[in-house]
């Protein structure tokens, strides 16, 4: 199993160079809406798609996942909401652990069971840190894992968590204020949580202007997630894009 995906990311950062994901929740996205989000994330130079979703309902994965994959070039890395949601058509996956959490079923618990699926899927598998922080309402991740997500005001417990997901071995770090998120994350957490851990970081959740998603990775952030903005106006998606590509951090 080539870890192609994972070393790309690597050497993103390694360079100093951002990248922009565009989420797609399958169940949000007809033909139309697909073919227009992905002409618009080849002309932004989009890095990857992400798909998946906290709870789905229309069994779409798949086909959407070959949508994008017969309409661009851009590399397409699931993220799941359960072991339900796997396709051997997409180029990666984010293993997701949901170690901000202590349900056990998030932590290890759907691993052990979707293991033999997964290893059988030929996906790239790239074991990945979730941390889940409060956004100022409630999210379906929040609801579906019962977990209770960090405060926004408490950057300490991110870094702590985040410093114990590298220690554990995880490949990367994802802070998520999840879906429609009132408060994104700070930029004083992502810069806590940059400092403290040399893996990848991921940040999503609430991120809806350019401005933002530039602050976040001018604090750390190496990948920006946007999903819930686009779904509304994809437009934007040259805008964030251009905003997360325009930081370079040397070393």
């Amino acid at each position: 199993m080539a870890n192609s995906i994972y070393t790309s990311i690597q050497q993103r950062k390694s360079e100093g160079k951002k990248s922009f994901v565009v989420l797609i929740d399958p169940d949000k996205v007809n033909e139309h809406s697909l073919d227009d989000i992905t002409l618009k994330a080849l002309d932004a130079g989009v890095d990857y798609f992400f798909v998946g979703g906290s709870l789905m309902v229309s069994g779409k994965m798949e086909h959407c996942v070959r949508g994008i994959k017969e309409r661009s070039s851009i590399p397409v890395l699931l993220f799941p909401g359960s072991p339900a949601q796997l396709t051997g058509h997409a180029d990666a996956l984010l293993y997701l652990s949901l170690i901000s959490g202590r349900n056990p079923e998030l932590l290890i618990g759907q691993h052990v069971i979707s293991a033999p699926t997964v290893k059988q899927s030929g996906l790239e598998v790239i074991s990945t840190g979730y941390i889940v922080i409060d956004g100022g309402a409630p999210t379906t991740v929040s609801y579906i894992s019962n977990a209770t997500p960090i405060p926004n005001d408490k950057p300490d417990i991110a870094v702590c968590t985040a410093m114990a997901g590298e220690m554990l071995g995880m490949k990367l770090i994802y802070l998520d204020a999840g879906s429609g998120a009132q408060k994104p994350i700070s930029e004083e957490m992502i810069a806590a949580v940059s400092l403290n851990t040399s893996l990848p970081l991921i940040v999503g959740g609430g991120i809806s202007q350019p401005e933002k998603a530039y602050l976040n990775v001018k604090h750390g952030a190496d990948i920006i997630v946007v999903g819930n903005s686009i779904e509304r106006n994809s437009s934007l998606i040259k805008e964030l894009a251009d905003a997360v590509h325009q930081v370079v951090n040397a070393g």
